[in-house]
């Protein structure tokens, strides 16, 4: 049997392509644009796994699948597949805000690991939001500081509706002419970041984010 391969972020975007299938035979279309959409979805999903193995390509396939008990099936099955996010313990969790002496952490025993694209928790003691995510094979982490908002935005991270804080972090971006420089970013994210690991489908804009935060030379 084939090991886990399926992402969280991947994972969502499957869901969402299934749902369109599943919407258009709802809407009664003509056979032609049914075939059309399970046609581009299945083309998208497989785009997301290029070096799939035959066993997986042959389990991502749905273009057989006609009737909703298929495609409830054909989510099921793939949810077996989910990777979970990685182990980490509170020592190396502590060890990524050396600055935080009383950091506090999340529980990581009641959250559900494989429904994670980044972990997130905020500390609204200090009124920070944290952010960690495996950023090219190293896991990385951020701290910002969090406004709520009162009105509904959309998430920079998952592209959700919802409610929303604007969040900001100082980079560690550095110019040797000026050693007091520094930049600060902001965006506006889910308050609720296990909302938001369930909708996130891309992880291009969280990486950016990350990138720009911690500057290249901090990438390994």
């Amino acid at each position: 049997m084939t090991e886990k391969y399926i992402k969280n972020a991947d994972f969502n975007f499957i869901h969402n392509q299934v749902a369109l299938i599943k919407d258009s035979y709802k809407k009664n279309a003509s056979p032609n644009v049914i075939q059309a959409v399970k046609d581009i979805a299945n083309l998208k999903i497989m785009a997301l796994f290029p070096n799939a193995m035959d066993e997986q390509k042959e389990m991502l396939d749905l273009s057989t699948l006609k009737t909703d008990q298929e495609y409830n099936k054909y989510i099921q099955q793939l949810h077996v597949y989910l990777l979970p996010f990685p182990k980490i313990s509170e020592a190396q969790m502590k060890k990524m805000f050396p600055k935080n002496k009383k950091l506090k952490l999340p529980d990581l025993d009641k959250m559900n690991l494989h429904q994670l694209t980044y972990l997130s928790w905020v500390d609204i003691s200090t009124n920070k939001k944290f952010i960690m995510f495996e950023l090219e094979g190293k896991m990385v982490g951020i701290e910002c500081k969090y406004t709520l908002l009162n009105k509904d935005n959309i998430c920079s991270f998952c592209n959700r509706f919802g409610q929303v804080a604007y969040i900001s972090t100082v980079t560690k971006e550095k110019k040797a002419k000026n050693p007091d420089y520094y930049k600060a970013i902001g965006n506006y994210i889910c308050f609720d970041s296990t909302e938001c690991n369930k909708n996130i489908t891309n992880v291009d804009y969280l990486t950016t984010f990350l990138k720009e935060s911690l500057g290249e030379k901090t990438v390994l």
